[in-house]
């Protein structure tokens, strides 16, 4: 989504990390375990070659296992043909020369970026143009490349900065890119050391670079907290710096307040204090003014002349209370002259279990996505003769609703609509006519037999957590039927009905079930949600999880030796504290790409970038909370405990390896049954080609059919 606001930079630093984590020498006032008490710290290496000679002894003892069994091919291959469908739909962004598209398929695994015109789009068969191809380029260079998308020169966007990655890390490099002359540019602009940050382009010769320079100019979590102005034919290194915020942050940088029409109105900056904090900036008269805003606020973008500000907290501010999670706007060139005294003015606030999601400006509107009671809705806002006008758009009710593609120049746009049992569909309007369908994806399962429902479950403290089952109709309430059980939970992101996909075809054509359980901690229902459920509280989150694994029990859809579950990432660390919480209550658990060493997770990967969510295990009180359900930590002895699946990624920057690899080798240590994976090549998002991905998703639910219904 195109939002002009200081977040673009802080978007462009995706969550996630550089380096291996350094050990402690001992375990310090601080109470943080070192090698004394810890002897598996060596796993944080993310390289060694005493952890790899680790990883590889684990992956063969895996694999033997799970390669083996007969269903394994099957699952591979119905998997593959999923990721290599040539049908599936080809999703793009608007730019001035066409319709832009990155595509992997058995022919490109590490993808091609191409582009065709809206008119050829919407036929059946697009003619594509390649554009770059990332397995040529990867061939040429001898490295792994993954291609991590652009930023683009305004408003032509033909001239690009490249964010590749070597195997999957989040950290880039990059390079400058000319998409008419569809090379790179010779001795144009290149970042050749691998960082997290990005940039923005000021114009032709001159970027706004928020990176890291060096290791002293990376914050503890190692994002940048300083930008430079770098201009053509000058080394970097020489660039001017103009603005600094603090080590403790968690990241912080410059950016540019752009409008629709490519004009800059000012320069601003952010200091991230914590992960859910923020202090914004304006350059007021050469100097960085501090805007008055709470710091769980946030500039929103520019719509017909006002800039709008979001809030996940109440502002009051000049007699009014905004409400948390509503929109806000001033008159642009009244905040430009005084940024921190304009009027404001509401422009849109929740009505209960409502909450926006994200959102998308045109040329001439506002349109933001929205979730009521979990179900998707989609407001197009003007400001019309001095008042904010919105009006629904017209999109298929009672599903899950997105906006793929916006246009700054047009008033085009691209949404989806999907639900479990719905292929996703893809819809179009150049804002003159109410959207029409011009995409839909192939059905990947057979959804007839199968319904859906949505029910509550009662956590410890009497809150009511929704969740939607999936499951064969008329399914007898007798225990027996396997059930998949999934989470997140976290970081005010919401887990929303979608397309099933793959899980469909195998797992639930098999005869299983899906639950997807909305917990506190997410953002389901708006700010509120998540900050209910964090630091002091986020046992709230592991006890949601719980409660909807017993309520599946106690109503009979499952029983624990037929219930498995499954997250990734914050995902992870929920499934490690359910089975080492309530290990009678679950027959499987498949923990991804996971944090699960909680008293050191501030030293792996990006962790320190989450104490914001977490609390910090440096200082008591806050060990306290994290101490008590850190899954490292709680693996005991003499537990009866499902057998795990564990499973990470070499090349993952951001969570890192370490914490998947540690549990596994902690539950051997106790005389644990587990299965321990790591792809050596895939990112945090796992495996960087779809043989990879598929690989990885047989792998589990041939875990999942031997633990939930083998007899």
């Amino acid at each position: 989504m195109k939002l002009v606001s200081t977040l673009a930079l802080a978007a462009i630093m995706t969550i996630g990390a550089a380096t291996s984590a350094a050990a402690e020498a001992h375990m310090d006032d601080s109470g943080v375990p070192g090698p004394d008490e810890d002897p598996y710290i060596y796993l944080e290496e993310a390289r060694s070659d005493e952890a790899l000679e680790w990883v590889e002894a684990e992956n063969e003892r895996t694999l033997a296992v799970l390669e083996a069994d007969p269903r394994f091919e099957t699952l591979k291959a119905e998997a593959l043909a999923i990721y290599d469908s040539e049908d599936r739909i080809p999703f793009v962004s608007f730019r001035p020369d066409g319709l832009y598209n990155f595509w992997q398929d058995k022919e490109n695994p590490k993808g091609v970026l191409r582009r065709t015109t809206l008119e050829s789009y919407q036929t059946e068969e697009p003619e594509w143009e390649t554009i770059l191809d990332i397995d040529a380029l990867a061939a040429a260079e001898g490295k792994e490349w993954v291609y991590k998308g652009s930023t683009c020169l305004p408003p032509a966007l033909n001239k690009c900065m490249i964010a590749l990655s070597d195997g999957g890390e989040d950290a880039t490099i990059m390079r400058e890119f000319d998409t008419a002359t569809k090379s790179f540019v010779e001795d144009g602009f290149v970042l050749d050391q691998k960082s997290q940050g990005g940039i923005q382009w000021i114009d032709e010769d001159t970027l706004l670079v928020g990176r890291n320079f060096s290791d002293e100019l990376q914050t503890e979590s190692e994002y940048p907290y300083t930008s430079r102005i770098w201009k053509r034919g000058t080394s970097i290194e020489d660039a001017q710096e103009i603005f600094r915020g603090e080590k403790s942050d968690v990241w912080a940088g410059a950016s540019l307040l752009r409008d629709a029409n490519s004009v800059i109105h000012a320069r601003t900056a952010f200091r991230g204090v914590s992960f859910h904090e923020t202090l914004y900036y304006v350059e007021k008269d050469g100097e960085w003014l501090p805007l008055d805003i709470p710091k769980k606020a946030s500039p929103y973008g520019i719509v017909d002349g006002q800039l709008l500000y979001s809030t996940d907290v109440e502002w009051e501010v000049d007699g009014q209370t905004f409400p948390a999670d509503s929109l806000i706007a001033v008159d642009l060139e009244e905040w430009k002259a005084d940024p921190n005294g304009a009027a404001k003015t509401l422009v849109w606030a929740p009505a209960e279990r409502q909450t926006k999601r994200g959102g998308a400006i045109t040329a001439n509107s506002l349109y933001v996505t929205m979730l009521d009671n979990v179900v998707g809705k989609i407001l197009k806002f003007d400001f019309e003769d001095g008042d904010w006008v919105s009006s629904e758009v017209e999109l298929p009710d009672n599903a899950t609703l997105g906006i793929a593609a916006s246009s700054n120049e047009t008033d085009q746009v691209m949404y989806t609509v999907t639900g479990f049992l719905e292929p996703t569909t893809l819809y179009y309007t150049d804002g003159s006519a109410a959207p029409q369908v011009v995409k839909t994806s192939p059905a990947y399962f057979a959804p007839d037999g199968m319904e859906v429902e949505q029910h509550e479950a009662t956590s410890a403290d009497g809150t009511k957590i929704p969740y939607f089952i999936v499951k064969p109709e008329g399914m007898a309430m007798d225990g027996d039927t396997a059930v998949l059980m999934t989470g997140y939970g976290g970081f005010q992101i919401p887990r929303l009905p979608a397309y099933l996909g793959s899980t469909g075809k195998l797992w639930m054509e098999r005869g299983g079930a899906y639950v997807l359980a909305n917990l506190r901690g997410g953002g389901e229902f708006g700010p509120g949600w998540h900050q209910t459920a964090i630091r002091e509280n986020k046992q709230r989150t592991w006890d949601d999880f719980i409660a909807v694994g017993q309520d599946l029990v106690d109503r009979g859809f499952t029983s624990p030796e037929h219930l498995g579950i499954q997250g990734g990432s914050q995902g992870g660390l929920l499934v490690g504290t359910a089975f080492t919480q309530r290990p009678d209550l679950f027959g499987a658990a498949i923990v991804q790409i996971p944090l699960f060493d909680m008293l050191r997770y501030h030293l792996i990967g990006r962790g320190a970038s989450w104490i914001g969510e977490y609390g910090d295990p440096r200082i008591p009180e806050q060990r306290a909370w994290i101490e008590a359900y850190s899954p490292y930590q709680m693996i005991e002895e003499g537990e009866d405990y499902p057998t795990p699946f564990l499973w990470a990624s070499t090349a993952d920057d951001r969570t890192h390896p370490a914490h998947a690899r540690k549990g596994a080798a902690r539950l051997k240590e106790q005389g644990h049954d587990y299965y321990y994976f790591e792809d050596t090549v895939g990112g945090h998002s796992g495996g960087v080609d779809n043989e990879q991905r598929a690989k990885i998703q047989a792998l589990q639910y041939v875990y999942l059919m031997q633990q939930l219904m083998d007899d």
